[in-house]
């Protein structure tokens, strides 16, 4: 995709505050410090239009971006371990739960899946939920170029077994390299384009 443009829009925590628009919406998911940010700005071929941070847990609230006019990338805030108080982790699952489920332009849900790690529970139960309430996934296993190339292959078999039968194949991504950047584009192409 060639970007032409790209802005924040809004913040939000509730549907009340969603943009309006009815162009297509890809929101993206995954466990805090999994590389959601770092992702968002390889893909637009942005440095910081999306903020990121080393200390997990930065992305408190529902972020919207506009791209090219036409697109709606959303950061989700990450779950799992986070440096913020229990109370504001608490608010984040029907924050965006809510968001998943009352979003009529959502076209489908991005999951990042760290590639040194195995998917956790929550990883796991997340992607259920979005096939019992049938959000299209596509998985991408970050932090490619943290993995020795002769590790990349095993790592990657030891995630696809780690998911349930039946899941998409996960795209290797690095957003140092830009490796997958392209995968990533065509995988999402079907859910943006119209029909």
């Amino acid at each position: 995709m060639v970007i032409r443009s790209a802005e924040f829009v809004t913040s939000a925590v509730k549907p009340g505050q969603y943009p309006e628009g009815d162009h297509p919406e890809v929101a993206f998911a995954g466990r805090s410090n999994v590389g959601k940010s770092s992702l968002i700005n390889r893909l637009i071929n942005r440095r910081n239009l999306v903020r990121t941070s080393s200390t997990p847990g930065r992305t408190q609230l529902i972020n919207f971006f506009l791209i090219n006019g036409a697109l709606s990338l959303v950061d989700l805030p990450g779950y799992g371990f986070a440096k913020v108080p229990a109370r504001v982790r608490a608010t984040w699952g029907p924050m965006i739960r809510t968001y998943l489920q009352t979003r009529d332009n959502l076209r489908g849900v991005v999951l990042l899946l760290d590639l040194r790690r195995v998917p956790g529970e929550q990883d796991l139960d997340f992607l259920t939920w979005l096939k019992e309430e049938e959000i299209p996934c596509l998985p991408v296993a970050t932090k490619a170029d943290k993995v020795k190339p002769s590790k990349i292959g095993p790592a990657l078999a030891e995630l696809k077994r780690a998911l349930p039968q039946g899941s998409p194949e996960p795209i290797l991504f690095s957003a140092l390299t830009g490796r997958g950047r392209k995968e990533v584009w065509e995988a999402l192409r079907p859910l943006i384009e119209p029909t």
